[in-house]
């Protein structure tokens, strides 16, 4: 379970997780086409960068209600970076051994959200 007593949202599994998923979604991005470089390549990497920033704003506004507003925005990014690989991968710039990894990774990290969601209390 999810630490919701954390001082600091670097000590979150949730914001930890979705920073390694930055990072690799980056490096797969290197694999587009270079017609890519600004279009759905910058539109996933602003989206996945979206997830980890989100989560830090929310715990960083120490109110419980903010945290599950932002906590909810990271999910809508999560699923844009869901969308937007399916996306990559059927215009065959990358493959099933591509996909495979960080689809895992979405799926646990979706988890840990709503788990984490659902930890906090209901009214500010």
């Amino acid at each position: 379970m999810e630490k919701v007593s954390a001082r600091n949202y670097r000590e979150l599994i949730v914001w930890q997780d979705a920073i390694k998923l930055a990072k690799e979604v980056y490096q797969l991005t290197g694999k587009f086409p270079k017609h890519e470089t600004y279009a759905l390549a910058d539109q996933l990497r602003r989206a996945v960068v979206s997830v980890p920033s989100n989560i830090a704003e929310g715990q960083a506004r120490k109110s419980p209600g903010d945290f599950k507003r932002f906590l909810h925005i990271a999910l809508g990014s999560l699923a844009e970076v869901d969308t937007q690989l399916v996306l990559a991968q059927e215009f065959g710039y990358l493959g099933k051994d591509d996909i495979a990894p960080m689809d895992e990774q979405i799926q646990n990290l979706r988890k840990k959200l709503y788990a984490l969601i659902n930890t906090l209390p209901t009214t500010n």
